[in-house]
């Protein structure tokens, strides 16, 4: 008599998501947390812990939407957090942060002002969200349409990030944040072309090099944070006249002869 083999008990998976497709989603709540204490600091008046925050942010906004590529957890309701996070993160929280910093010194033209920070910054947002589901041209693939939102917002502090490595009060004056206020607003709803770093691919040989600059700024950072930060935004500003031209170039490339060879 044959014996029979026991048989094995299948565990049917249970639905719902895997606990990888909510990590993306938990650093972007986690990004919003720190934008809504960014405020919460700068009501009590600790505006270097509040710049922190917004900074912590940023970082944890950069990495989630690449985290959730790589673990396959893309979602619409994840891109749709993410907008909203953003918004809070770099929209309200940097305008709440100047205002109650300098800007009140204006009264109702400096409130103005971070209206219209946060005005502009809901329409950048708008407007990335509606390029989502669009076909753009290859030779668009790799640049932003104005400003985004992070990169904004660090902008628009940089005069406090200023007066926080040197202490000279002139970095706090109404005046200047407000016409550094406008300034950025416009850059984050203009047609700039600005580099955007998502497809940003490093040769074999260049990632060595590239761990040993970022362990570099790392370090620098729990050092002179503020003189990191100033540089970090300077090599920013300082890109934005190469994107404007590489972008003008590849699309040149791209665009098809005004006078086509008609013998060939």
């Amino acid at each position: 008599m044959a014996l029979r083999r026991p048989r094995r008990l299948r565990v049917k998976p249970i639905a719902g998501f895997s606990v990888n497709r909510l990590i993306p989603n938990i650093l972007t709540l986690l990004a919003l947390c720190a934008g809504m204490t960014a405020i919460r600091l700068a009501l009590l008046g600790r505006f270097e812990p509040a710049v922190a925050s917004v900074i912590v942010a940023g970082v944890l906004d950069g990495i989630d939407g690449r985290i959730a590529r790589l673990l396959k957890g893309t979602s619409t309701f994840g891109a749709e957090l993410d907008s909203l996070s953003d918004f809070v993160s770099f929209g309200v929280a940097p305008a709440t942060l100047l205002y109650v910093w300098t800007m009140d010194g204006l009264h109702g033209i400096g409130w103005a002002l971070a209206l219209l920070f946060t005005v502009c910054s809901a329409l950048r947002l708008a407007r990335f969200n509606t390029q989502l589901g669009s076909d753009l041209p290859s030779y668009a693939t790799n640049f932003f349409t104005g400003v985004p939102a992070p990169a904004g917002a660090g902008l628009v502090m940089l005069p406090m990030i200023v007066y926080f490595a040197t202490g000279a009060d002139v970095f706090r004056s109404p005046i200047l944040n407000g016409v550094v206020l406008a300034l950025v607003a416009a850059l984050m709803v203009s047609r700039v072309p600005t580099y955007s770093f998502k497809s940003f691919r490093i040769r074999r040989e260049f990632v060595l090099p590239m761990l040993l600059l970022l362990a570099a700024m790392a370090a620098f950072l729990t050092t002179e944070p503020w003189i990191t930060l100033l540089i970090v935004g300077g090599l920013y500003i300082g890109s934005i006249p190469f994107s404007i031209r590489s972008y003008g170039r590849l699309r040149r490339a791209s665009a098809p002869p005004i006078f086509p060879n008609l013998f060939s």
